[in-house]
């Protein structure tokens, strides 16, 4: 496993629109989320860094709910990594309950329109759409009990309090996503 951070897109940019299949068996597209705020997430299912925060992420999207919209993306090379199969997130998703969109980014171009280069790697976006916080869940994605900065949390209450970004923004940090060869 690569430990790769995330490529830190400028502040500002505008959310890329998509339309993704998700595991519960619609069609997803950014037009479909209304809330204030809009938090993607680029990750999968057998990246340990993902699964050291998925718990959190799906609790603060409980916690956010009709708030801040969340949507978790896989665009992992499933040829490769099989665990990452769409058969496999739709598993993933059912045992651990998420309670967000879980899309799959079969053909790789969503995920690098975002910039997105690790697993997991989080982009907020304001009620405009435009970028507002890329970087990390917390500052200990290792261990829950252990974060004393829940720094994405911190963005979003910034964004629903119509603040500006945070100043300082770390990147988040995990597994380079797994590119298919160009065939």
């Amino acid at each position: 496993m690569a430990l790769t951070e995330s490529t830190m897109v400028p502040l500002g940019t505008t959310c890329p629109d998509f339309t993704l299949p998700g595991v519960d068996g619609r069609l997803w597209s950014l037009r479909d989320f209304h809330c204030p705020a809009l938090l993607v997430v680029v990750m999968c299912n057998h990246c340990p860094y993902v699964q050291a925060v998925d718990d959190r992420l799906n609790a603060l999207a409980k916690a956010y709910q009709g708030r801040c919209a969340v949507v978790g993306l896989n665009a992992n090379d499933a040829e490769t990594y099989p665990e990452d199969s769409f058969e496999a997130m739709r598993a993933r998703a059912a045992a651990k309950g998420y309670v967000f969109p879980y899309l799959w980014d079969e053909e790789q171009v969503v995920a690098r329109s975002f910039g997105a280069v690790c697993t997991p790697d989080f982009f907020l976006y304001d009620q405009h759409r435009h970028l507002v916080y890329r970087g990390r869940l917390d500052d200990n994605w290792k261990d829950a009990a252990h974060v004393t900065r829940r720094e994405l949390k911190a963005a979003i209450d910034r964004v629903l309090a119509g603040q500006e970004p945070l100043e300082v923004q770390h990147p988040s940090m995990g597994c380079s996503i797994k590119w298919r060869n160009h065939r």
